[in-house]
């Protein structure tokens, strides 16, 4: 059982229009598939799905509570509309539990605080990483610590406690570097001042117009 468990529905509203009145319901419409099963389009509470996103994030493995079954899946993709913020749809990939997946993981950066100092900031290269693994032991999140980096030592992909973790497979290059340290060259003033031209000014007489008068 997973930890995460969200609530669904199948649905008979298909189309745009169908779609459109599902989302001012406060659902999201969806589609669930998998190996070795046809494809069922579903729908899921907005509320919801925000709360176990925020939470937990798009990449852990949860239980799918569907017509009385539990149905171990992660969340494939989610179409976000590009200006509203409003999620347009969402796929769920059933797992088997013996089976590895693949999936992306966001990498979130910590320590941040404790190397960016006056001239010196940080800069995040990957913001994620690739790997395999069985469903089980799909990460809750990959945290990537940068307390101890400094402008000559990066943090590298392998550096990540999920490196370490013989039930998981990276599928990166583990020498990627994920974030360094780098300096701000101070800008020298001169470089930035430019000759502005004179400009004469409307109604103003110059000293020589002034003379002739």
């Amino acid at each position: 059982m997973a930890e995460v468990k969200m609530a669904a529905e199948l649905r008979n509203e298909m189309g745009k229009n169908r779609s459109r009145q599902l989302r001012n319901k406060g659902y999201i419409p969806g589609i669930l598939y998998g190996k070795g099963m046809e494809t069922q389009p579903v729908k899921v509470d907005e509320a919801e799905f925000r709360k176990v996103l925020r939470k937990h994030g798009s990449s852990s493995l949860m239980d799918l509570e569907l017509d009385d079954k539990v149905i171990p899946v992660i969340i494939k993709e989610i179409q976000e509309h590009p200006i509203k913020n409003q999620y347009l749809h969402v796929d769920f990939q059933k797992l088997r539990m013996d089976e590895t997946v693949k999936l992306t993981i966001p990498i979130a950066i910590i320590g941040r605080e404790n190397v960016e100092k006056g001239d010196i900031i940080l800069v995040q290269q990957i913001d994620e990483v690739n790997i395999e693994c069985l469903p089980a032991n799909i990460p809750q999140s990959v945290e990537a610590d940068v307390s101890n980096i400094d402008l000559n030592t990066p943090l590298l992909i392998e550096d990540l406690d999920i490196a370490k973790d013989e039930n998981i497979t990276i599928l990166d290059d583990v020498k990627d570097p994920i974030a360094v340290l780098t300096e701000v060259a101070e800008e020298v003033e001169e470089d930035l001042e430019e000759e502005m031209p004179e400009v004469e000014v409307i109604g103003e007489e110059s000293e020589e117009d002034a003379d002739e008068e």
